[in-house]
């Protein structure tokens, strides 16, 4: 006898597989907008001022260094919870 499957609500994730959600895409978008406006910093006349010089270089290093990798790595705590992984007790 063929046994029916249901189908549930919740995704099934594969092993190795990147749990992304729409936070996940917004802080990626978010990343790239800082970006773009790095490098549009980074254009900008005189090539001796403040802005190409001090700004461009931290928009760019804040955005390939730290929120690009924050939107790949982050998850909710409601996710977290749902997948069984369970905090630490606290001593």
């Amino acid at each position: 006898m063929a046994r029916i499957e249901t189908r549930s609500s919740k995704r099934k994730m594969h092993v190795g597989a990147l749990p992304f959600t729409r936070s996940n895409y917004q802080i990626l978008a978010v990343g790239l907008v800082v970006i773009v406006l790095g490098y549009i910093a980074l254009g900008q006349q005189p090539w001796d001022g403040t802005l190409p010089l001090m700004v461009a270089p931290i928009l760019l290093v804040l955005g390939y260094c730290v929120i690009i990798p924050l939107g790949i790595l982050y998850r909710s705590k409601a996710e977290k919870q749902s997948n069984g992984d369970v905090p630490a007790p606290k001593q």
